[in-house]
């Protein structure tokens, strides 16, 4: 990626007896590349992607921005580049003034802005390169709209020197089939444009300058498509759910063409993001109906609503909360505004009766049994019986047991789990490299969970990315977890680590991985005792 456009010198001018009309005319050329060059990238992109290139182009053509700019140069004499900074910024200001979806374009104007000040300094243009031959995208960072609009048939796998193995970034990249690594420290002032790589996204590890035997071993594995059967086994035949993940009624679809067995976490956020209110119980059953009906007689794990944090809601959290990841959000949210959760599990038993999926519930960012026994008897009075909880929050898992004598089930989160076991967040880059679920301290807060679940007789699964890696699938069901829900694209992968490892195995490496000092010592540990995961290049 190349470096970010920085801002142009306040007040930067045009030296005396420069041509004025010379200069105000390189805004207008600058503008037409631009534009043209987003719409050469939108004709070459597909659905999103397009849309957002397309969008980006015709504020890149607004007349209104470009006259601005040329007034700019005209009057005041500031230099190109800085006359259409300001104007860009008086235009995003006046979007912003107006509110709504006007508001929302702010974000396409700098976009614009940057793709001009680059243009007009000779400097390579913001964002993905455009590139003939397809290719490994390096950063320090992405964002996770970029992440999301990415060419997947262009963009070989992505590298980052900064991130976090469970910041949104990792979680969109993995469901996307992007090998990625992130965290690689340095990795951006190593490398060139032109050099070759090997990014392992299962090793989590990037190779410079390989060997031309490792390039060819590598799109061997690469080229393998592997495809899951519907049944989750280890060797020995020991049943393990592998469910999918899904937050929107489209991500139901691809699930279950993919062989998943259930849905083991559905994320009710699409419905309420982006939104001043809450959407109301009829639009949210005709959503849920849409999940259901992709699984009928299999069951679907639907989670109420987790906002808070990193997804903000104007109708229901504040915004001005000193620290919002250990504030008021998931169950939290309902001391304050009980009618929304009510509405919502209206929704879901309304849904529920209407399809025949097998329908369990379950709480977001459950702390206590107080909070496990609210939960279960307002799911009961609306005919809700399989009621649970996520095991996100250290206490939880350490009160399994008692938390799982209400409870009908756990699902831990291991994204959450890890990041309050290790005070790290997950979204910041710089603490990063403690966001690992590989962690001895998160693994045995695992283990507890699964020691209380089986103290009540309940089942307990791993919905968080956790899931996803197939060495730590292996140590996960090793532990005791019975089912494990991940993006629909690694279904295949675990399920073909599992099948080739007894169960005895899963448990004599998972405490190899509890005995372990660090994360990497753990991952090391436990990948060096699977030597299935050479063979199917994982």
């Amino acid at each position: 990626m190349p470096p970010p456009i920085t801002e142009p010198p306040s007040g930067r001018r045009l030296p005396p007896g420069a041509d004025h009309r010379s200069a105000a005319d390189r805004v207008g050329e600058a503008s037409r590349r631009v534009c043209a060059a987003l719409d050469a990238a939108a004709d070459a992109a597909e659905g999103d992607a397009a849309d957002l290139l397309r969008a980006t182009a015709a504020i890149a053509a607004d007349p209104t921005l470009v006259a601005d700019a040329v007034q700019r140069v005209m009057t005041e004499h500031l230099v190109p580049e800085r006359a259409v900074w300001e104007a860009a910024e008086s235009v995003a200001a006046q979007f912003e003034a107006l509110g709504g979806l006007f508001a929302e374009r702010t974000r396409d104007i700098h976009d614009v802005r940057d793709r001009l000040v680059a243009d007009l300094t000779g400097r390579p243009a913001p964002g993905v390169p455009q590139r003939d031959e397809p290719f490994v995208l390096v950063a320090p960072d992405l964002a996770p709209a970029v992440v999301a609009t990415l060419d997947t048939a262009r963009v070989l796998a992505i590298a980052t020197s900064a991130g976090g193995p469970t910041a949104h970034t990792a979680i969109l990249a993995r469901a996307r089939g992007i090998p990625a690594v992130v965290a690689a420290r340095g990795l951006d002032a190593q490398v060139t444009d032109g050099d070759v790589v090997v990014v392992d996204g299962g090793a989590g590890t990037v190779t410079l300058h390989p060997d031309d035997e490792q390039v060819a071993r590598t799109r061997a594995l690469a080229a393998v498509e592997r495809t899951f059967d519907g049944d989750g086994r280890t060797a020995d035949g020991h049943r393990v759910e592998l469910l999918a993940n899904v937050g929107a009624p489209a991500d139901a679809h691809a699930a279950a063409a993919a062989g998943a067995q259930g849905v083991g976490l559905f994320r009710t956020e699409f419905e309420f993001l982006d939104r001043d209110e809450a959407p109301g119980v009829d639009e949210q059953v005709a959503a849920y109906r849409e999940v259901f009906a992709q699984f009928p007689g299999r069951k679907v794990v639907i989670r109420t609503l987790d906002a808070g944090a990193d997804k903000p809601m104007p109708f229901l959290t504040a915004d001005d909360e000193a620290n919002p990841a250990l504030g008021v959000r998931g169950l939290r949210t309902a001391a304050t505004h009980p009618e929304v959760l009510e509405d919502q599990l209206t929704a879901i038993a309304r849904a529920a009766r209407a399809e025949s999926a097998l329908v369990w519930v379950m709480a977001p960012m459950v702390a206590t049994v107080e909070e496990t026994e609210e939960f279960v008897e307002r799911c009961a009075a609306h005919g809700l019986t399989t009621a649970g909880v996520m095991v996100e929050v250290p206490s939880a898992a350490l009160l399994a047991d008692r938390i799982l004598a209400h409870a009908a089930f756990a699902s831990i989160g291991t994204n959450d789990l890890t990041q309050y076991a290790m005070a790290a967040d997950r979204l910041l880059g710089s603490v990063a490299h403690l966001s690992d679920a590989w962690h001895p301290a998160v693994l045995r807060l695992v283990a507890e969970t699964c020691r209380g679940g089986a103290a009540q007789g309940r089942p307990v699964g791993v919905c968080g990315e956790a899931a996803a890696v197939p060495a730590l699938a292996v140590v996960l069901v090793g532990l005791g977890v019975s089912s494990l829900s991940m993006t629909p694209r690694a279904l295949a992968d675990v399920a073909a680590v599992l099948q080739a490892t007894s169960l005895d195995e899963c448990r004599r490496l998972a405490q190899l991985a509890l005995g372990a000092q660090s994360a990497a010592d753990a991952r090391e540990r436990v990948r060096a005792g699977l030597p299935v995961l050479g063979d199917l290049g994982l």
